[in-house]
């Protein structure tokens, strides 16, 4: 259970800065999307009942109204109205993104689809060519409902996979976000940033052991050495995940006849660059 603080508190000046900078990159996402500060605000709104209600429970007791308008500071009618639309809603991913991360994950961590030094192998696109290792293989062992062929032209519209010369199906290294499709990009973007963001404010509470939540950060370098760092984290990142996904694919296995209560986890690797002229502001 989490617990709020009385609506008259005032709220650290420093955690007031760092959520301004926080939102900065995310109120020019809206803005270039069309989304006007009235519609935020209404959005806002509906976040704040929805958060107040689940996450200020006491003893896991539904609260009340009343109860959610003193800790989120909405009308009560409002929270009325805005509890009943949050009960209607439900958010689904888009199915080339349920797929596919159960597909990269498997080509990732299976030997059959793996090189000598560990990254993913070319496949064959049919099993008469390439048997087990080959791109409809990878797709009946998954999913044996959907045809691949189905699957291949989704990926190469959203730029997961590509061609090679000899007509190979190669995954694209950075997977699984799509280079194309603007829904599959913008689940990656609350998935991503929710998982990073839900960690740091775990720490920042600390209510829980704390998350690893690290970066690296200088602010003189030359655009050159950004080239350089960018192809180096790109690199290392990679060597990270892959190692990682093939562990969380073994114990997931391993897991499987388990009655524990399942629990899902976020491994990730970000790179950002920009100037540090005094234009720039924090």
């Amino acid at each position: 259970m989490q617990t709020a603080q009385t609506p008259t508190a005032t709220p650290s000046p420093a955690l007031v800065r760092a959520l301004r900078r926080v939102l900065r990159p995310l109120v020019r996402l809206m803005l270039t999307h069309g989304m006007t500060y009235t519609y935020v605000c209404e959005m806002l709104k509906a976040l704040f009942v929805d958060i107040a209600d689940k996450d200020f429970r006491i003893d896991q007791t539904p609260p009340t109204d009343s109860r959610v308008s003193l800790v989120s500071g909405v009308h009560r009618k409002e929270v009325s109205r805005l509890r009943h639309e949050i009960a209607l809603d439900t958010e689904i991913a888009p199915t080339v993104v349920s797929l596919g991360a159960q597909l990269v994950a498997v080509w990732l961590s299976s030997p059959q689809y793996l090189d000598e030094s560990g990254q993913p192998k070319p496949l064959a696109r049919f099993a008469s060519e390439g048997g087990e290792a080959s791109f409809e293989a990878l797709v009946a062992g998954v999913n044996s409902d959907i045809r691949p062929r189905v699957v291949l032209d989704e990926w190469l519209r959203l730029g997961v996979v590509r061609f090679d010369d000899q007509k190979q199906v190669c995954l694209n290294t950075e997977a699984f976000v799509p280079t194309e499709g603007f829904d599959e990009k913008a689940f990656f973007l609350g998935q991503h940033l929710h998982d990073h963001v839900a960690a740091a404010t775990s720490n920042l509470i600390g209510a829980n052991k704390p998350f690893l939540e690290r970066s690296v950060h200088y602010d003189a370098l030359s655009p050159e050495s950004i080239a350089v760092l960018a192809k180096q984290s790109e690199r290392l990142g990679m060597t990270a995940l892959l190692a990682l996904n093939k562990s969380a694919m073994k114990l997931e296995q391993v897991d499987a006849s388990s009655t524990e209560p399942r629990q899902r986890m976020t491994f990730g690797i970000y790179f950002y660059a920009e100037p540090t002229s005094p234009g720039n502001i924090p």
